[in-house]
Formats: C-alpha cells, sequence, structure tokens
C-alpha cells in the first residue's frame, strides 16, 4: 500500500463525509429514496453518524483504588451493518456463532449474479431480493435430487445477498455456501461431486426468467424482455463456483466476509475536498485498479443504495442448515467422519460465548483498556447513561455491593464475571437480591 493511501485510511472517515453533507443530501434528494426504503435508510444513517459520540450515551468506569479520581468513558456503538466502524464486529460475532452450525465437511462457495438488465427491478422491490436467494438454492437443491433421485438426497446452503459491486453500483447477487455431498433418505450421509458450469448457468437463467414471468404474466414487455434476455445470454447468466473450503471454520469466515461488508473500505477512498471524493477499485473483468470521482451527495447516493430494509434477512439456510434439521444433519456427519477416520475434524470447539468490548480490544491492541492509568487496578462500571433516558443504571442509585472474586467462587461454586467485562453480571443489592445487567451488547 503506498504512503498517501495509508494516510487517508486513517485520516478519510465516511462518518465524518456524513455529518457534514447528510442534510442536505435529505433536502436535495430525500424525495427520491424508494418510500418504502427512506425510514430504514435515515435510521441506519442517522446511527452511524452517532456511532460512537459520548454525547449519544456512554458507560462510564471509575477506579474504585484511586476514590474515583480516574474516570473512563466509553461510547456506545449503533451495531449497524452500513457502518465501517461496526459491521466488522459484527461479522465476527456472526462467525463465532456459524461455527457451532456449520457441517464439518468440504463446502463450495458459488456467487449467482443478476444481469444488468434486471437490477434496476430489484433497487425498485428490496423484498424481491428474498426471492432471489430462494431461486438460487432452488438450482442447488434440484440438482441434488435429481441426481439422487431414489435416494431422496438433501444438501446444505448458506446464502447471502450482497447488493454492490465494486465501484458502488447497485449489483445485486447471492453468495451461497454449498455443502460437498448430501444426507439420503436414510440418513446416510454421500459425497457428491461437483456441479456442473453449464448447469449452473443456464438452470439460474431458467428459474430466473421463469420467477420474472410469474411476476408480470400479462405483461408483453416483459416477455419481450425475457426473449431478449434468452438471446443475449445463450450460455446462461453468470455463476461462480470455483471457491473450494475444507473446514467449517474457514468456510464461515469466508462467507461472513460478504454479510456485514461496507460497501466501500475507508482505505479505498484516495481524496476528499469537501464535495469530491476520489476512490479506487479492482475491475472484476480485467483486475486491473480504477480509480473513480465522484461528487459527494452521488457518493452518498451510492452508499445508502445497500442499506437494507429494517428487519430484512440478509442470511437464509436452507436443507441440513434448516434450525429442524442442522443438530440431526451433526450427528450424522460427525459419525461419517468419525467411521472415515477424521476424528480431527469431528472435535468441535465448545459452545461459543460472543466476545465482551474489553476483550476485544485486548486482543487487538494488546492490553486492557480499563486499566487504571495510576494504579493499575481494573476499573469498575459506576454509570450508564442516555441522551433519551438520562442514566439508566448507577452504582449510588442502585445500591450495588461487590462481592470479590474469590468469596463468589466459594459460594456459588463457579466463577462469575464482574461488569468490568462488560458480560452479563451479577451483583449483591442492599436487599440481598440479585440485580442482572446484560451489558455487552450495549457497546464495541
Amino acid at each position: 500500500m503506498r504512503a498517501h493511501e495509508k494516510e487517508n485510511k486513517q485520516s478519510i472517515k465516511i462518518v465524518d463525509i456524513l455529518k457534514e453533507h447528510w442534510e442536505r443530501f435529505l433536502q436535495i434528494y430525500g424525495e427520491k429514496i424508494p418510500e418504502d426504503m427512506r425510514e430504514s435508510v435515515i435510521e441506519a444513517v442517522e446511527k452511524a453518524i452517532k456511532c460512537g459520540d459520548p454525547k449519544y450515551g456512554y458507560a462510564e468506569y471509575i477506579c474504585t483504588n484511586c476514590t474515583g479520581s480516574e474516570k473512563k468513558k466509553v461510547a456506545f456503538t449503533c451495531k449497524s451493518r452500513f457502518c465501517n466502524r461496526c459491521g466488522k464486529v459484527y461479522i465476527e460475532k456472526w462467525v463465532e456463532k456459524q461455527t457451532e452450525r456449520i457441517l464439518e465437511i468440504g463446502h463450495r462457495h458459488m456467487v449467482f449474479t443478476v444481469p444488468e438488465e434486471l437490477r434496476v427491478m430489484f433497487y425498485r422491490n428490496r423484498d424481491w431480493l428474498k426471492d432471489l436467494s430462494d431461486k438460487a438454492a432452488e438450482v442447488i437443491q434440484y440438482w441434488y435430487r435429481e441426481k439422487g433421485r431414489k435416494r431422496g438426497y438433501e444438501v446444505g446452503a448458506i446464502a447471502v445477498i450482497h447488493t454492490f459491486g465494486r465501484d458502488l453500483k447497485f449489483n445485486p447477487h447471492v453468495h451461497v455456501l454449498v455443502t460437498e455431498g448430501a444426507i439420503d433418505k436414510n440418513k446416510i450421509w454421500k459425497g457428491v461431486g461437483f456441479i456442473p458450469y453449464d448447469y449452473l448457468r443456464k438452470a439460474w437463467q431458467k428459474v430466473l426468467l421463469d420467477w420474472l414471468k410469474q411476476k408480470y404474466p400479462e405483461s408483453t414487455r416483459i416477455k419481450e424482455q425475457i426473449n431478449r434476455l434468452y438471446k443475449q445470454y445463450q450460455k446462461g447468466f453468470y455463476v461462480y463456483a470455483e471457491r473450494r473450503m475444507k473446514s467449517a471454520k474457514g468456510a464461515a469466515k469466508y462467507i461472513g466476509r460478504y454479510l456485514a461488508r461496507p460497501a466501500i473500505a475507508e482505505y479505498r477512498i484516495l481524496e476528499y475536498d469537501g464535495e469530491r471524493v476520489r476512490f479506487w477499485y479492482e475491475d472484476h473483468e480485467t483486475h486491473e485498479r480504477k480509480e473513480e470521482e465522484l461528487g459527494v451527495l452521488e457518493f452518498i447516493g451510492r452508499l445508502i443504495y445497500h442499506i437494507p430494509k429494517k428487519n430484512f434477512k440478509m442470511v437464509r439456510r436452507y436443507g441440513l442448515y434448516r434450525r429442524d434439521m442442522n443438530k440431526l444433519a451433526q450427528k450424522i456427519i460427525g459419525l461419517w467422519n468419525w467411521v472415515n477416520r477424521k476424528a480431527n475434524v469431528i472435535k468441535r470447539s465448545k459452545q461459543s460465548r460472543a466476545k465482551s468490548w474489553k476483550e476485544r480490544m485486548e486482543e487487538a491492541f494488546g492490553k486492557n483498556p480499563l486499566k487504571c492509568p495510576c494504579c493499575g487496578q481494573e476499573m469498575e462500571l459506576w454509570r450508564i447513561w442516555h441522551y433519551k433516558y438520562g442514566t439508566i443504571w448507577s452504582f449510588e442509585k442502585d445500591g450495588v455491593i461487590y462481592i470479590d472474586e474469590k468469596e463468589k467462587k466459594k459460594r456459588n461454586g463457579r466463577d462469575r464475571r464482574s461488569t468490568a467485562g462488560l458480560g452479563a453480571s451479577l451483583r449483591r443489592t442492599e436487599k440481598g437480591n440479585l440485580l442482572q445487567l446484560s451489558l455487552s451488547e450495549m457497546w464495541i
């Protein structure tokens, strides 16, 4: 990476661009945001703007050993997938959770694309993105079921919707993680070879265009467009299916990259002068580096293209990854691995616990962020404040009496984390009751 890019990586922040121009963007282009998307877009952007700003909320820590003279405020973060800062943590948490569910067998990564002529339909109708996932899974499931018609094959697939290309334009496509094999009707795992490219491309084209015909059964214009697309794409719509992953954790990490990745990484922004933004990207076909310059409002417009509707599921699971089938599939795959002497593969880690803010900071920087700079003792939670609700918890108000770790171990026979760890904690009140605070989801 060039020296000026390293500098820009630290100096040009998308949140700063939004803070300076979001109100102006809304005044000029707010009405152009699709009506059913407007509330979701505005909420996501405003959350990102407030992210990490203590005036909107924070947890305050003090050093009890220094009689409260040393204090530290930890600002709340937005946890939005749109936010460049929070997207990384969102992915980490998702990957940690998925490694418990992903089957310990080989997987294939596939990408089902949408031709340029149809993309605007999905921009105007965001709910149709769910259909993209469903249809991609249908193509895969149909091939397995036809191949093992008498065996009753059931394959596993995890689909992730992605809406942007490298140039930030709206380019909806589906990343699918597929098991290289299936479980048959007798509950036996069967490894199955690679799905042919010709089938994937042509089947994807047919399934997608048949779906489009169902959406507009009486439209002559749509029928003509479908005929043109069959003639123009005689080999079918493009499907990528080359990357293979052997481990469950590797597969989860790889597909997780597409789950909450911001539309553009900030290190790709080369220049911002207050009115124009210049950034670079790698061309998908030529693999050459290209640069593009946009007016700041157009740049913001391209960013918000990719904000999903609130509560829209970007990840969908099919077959062996459905909730009702996953536990059974784990047992069958585990037995298959053991029979084939793959004992090292079936040793799965214990159920993971979401890492706290403190733990992530310690991993990243090698030091405890709550360590008192004066005496070295770990600071304790003193107050939680929110800009809408004021003080929602405080040491003084709630009368919390701290019990040291050794005493708790003796009483309960097990270890309980302190509030400084930012996890679920137990504190004894003046009335003798236990107060439970689940704080790990309130900040990074």
